[in-house]
């Protein structure tokens, strides 16, 4: 089969993948299904052959956000987000970073430990990365002041004149707030159990990506990648493997025109 571009296909991503040409996609940001902790309809994942697919599909210098957590069984941690990250960079990946996505708003109370409240975000890249759009943000002070420079071992400030910028290139830290109204306003997205917030893939999709670029998600779920990707003027492609999650990402897809 033939796939085109700015569409989504009811298909498991490791048979569609096989038909998408060598170094064809820019940017992939995807959340898999990880440790089973959702239902998914009884569909399998077959994480080491995905893996390799998304290598050989990515092009030389193309980005892939994998958003990754870790199942909580009888208080001890499932560390399958580090097992995958070690498997990427053994296939070839760069492990080009390692962010946290912060839930601003997490339900999930332990009663002998902290409050979970975070996932990670794996930016994984094909050699160095083509694209880095930094997202900025305010900075308290700035203007042109006094700074402490060249402090040596005998204590002595020794002070220059220099100019603090009015913004600062983020941390690798971002924070969203989930559920309702946080994650998406689409209310029907929710007919999937597990999205993440659509701020989230807008802010790597314009980090890593420019317009016109190819946006991929393999395994698309509630089709925020895409969405956002259409939004911000990108090409998408989504692959999904349940027709029910496909017909959603379709119609939260057509809410933009």
């Amino acid at each position: 089969m033939e796939y085109t571009w700015n569409n989504i296909y009811n298909v498991d991503c490791l048979i569609g993948m096989k038909e998408l040409s060598n170094n064809c996609v820019d940017l992939v940001v995807t959340s898999p299904p990880y440790d089973d902790l959702r239902n998914y309809n009884g569909y399998s994942f077959n994480f080491e052959e995905i893996a390799k697919e998304l290598f050989r599909t990515l092009k030389q210098g193309g980005v892939m956000v994998w958003v990754v957590g870790d199942k909580i069984k009888n208080g001890n941690k499932s560390l399958t987000s580090f097992r995958q990250g070690i498997t990427f960079q053994e296939i070839g990946f760069n492990v080009h970073d390692v962010m946290i996505y912060q839930k601003k708003n997490t339900p999930f109370m332990r009663s002998n430990a902290y409050t979970n409240c975070f996932e990670f975000m794996f930016v994984l890249s094909k050699g160095k990365p083509k694209t880095f759009n930094p997202l900025k943000t305010r900075t308290v002070r700035h203007g042109v002041e006094k700074l402490v420079a060249n402090k040596k071992a005998d204590g002595v400030n020794n002070k220059v004149v220099a100019e603090l910028k009015k913004e600062k290139t983020l941390n690798n830290i971002w924070e969203y707030a989930v559920g309702s109204g946080g994650s998406t306003k689409d209310k029907i997205a929710f007919q999937h159990t597990a999205i993440f917030p659509e701020k989230l893939a807008q802010d790597h999709i314009l980090s890593w990506s420019n317009v016109g670029d190819l946006v991929f998600d393999p395994m698309c779920g509630s089709g925020t990648t895409c969405k956002m990707a259409k939004l911000n003027k990108r090409n998408y492609l989504g692959m999904e493997i349940s027709p029910e999650y496909t017909e959603l990402s379709i119609k939260r897809v057509n809410l933009i025109k």
